[in-house]
């Protein structure tokens, strides 16, 4: 037997349960304090400056990492893919914003727009060919079962 309590306060996290919200919102969250935690060593520990390649490598490496995330969850579903990685993009782009308030020459670099953009359009690229994957799978399982109905 399942007991459900209802918390005070529990009502306003009912949006998590959608996974492909959850997966955005801490997909998102997880790249805004990777960049901000490469943003903060590359400008303020001096003493890493002769890594520097190093770090960025490695933090590219893990931002990647983070943002293939959604993808590799939903592959198989496309419309959370794009949910998921909207979110997770959009929620990364503010915080960029809000760096470049601070970090003034990082504006300077890219506009919140165009890293908005570029995320965006990738994550459409990737969600395009899940999309066709999806509609290729469907039609060989019609093709392989022509009696059964479609659902």
């Amino acid at each position: 037997m399942q007991l459900r309590t209802n918390l005070p306060g529990s009502r306003r996290l009912e949006f998590l349960h959608n996974a492909a919200i959850r997966t955005g919102v801490y997909t998102g969250i997880c790249l805004s304090l990777v960049f901000t935690a490469w943003l903060v060593i590359a400008n303020q520990v001096p003493f890493l400056e002769r890594f520097a390649f190093e770090r960025n490598v490695a933090a590219a490496g893990v931002f990647v990492f983070l943002a293939a995330v959604p993808v590799l969850r939903f592959l198989r579903w496309p419309g959370n893919l794009l949910a998921a990685s909207m979110i997770a993009w959009m929620i990364f782009s503010v915080v960029y914003r809000i760096l470049c308030l601070i970090y003034h020459g990082l504006g300077d670099w890219h506009s919140a727009f165009q890293v908005f953009m570029v995320g965006a359009v990738s994550y459409m690229m990737f969600t395009t060919l899940s999309w066709i994957a999806a509609i290729v799978r469907r039609a060989r399982a019609e093709i392989a079962h022509p009696n059964r109905r479609a659902s």
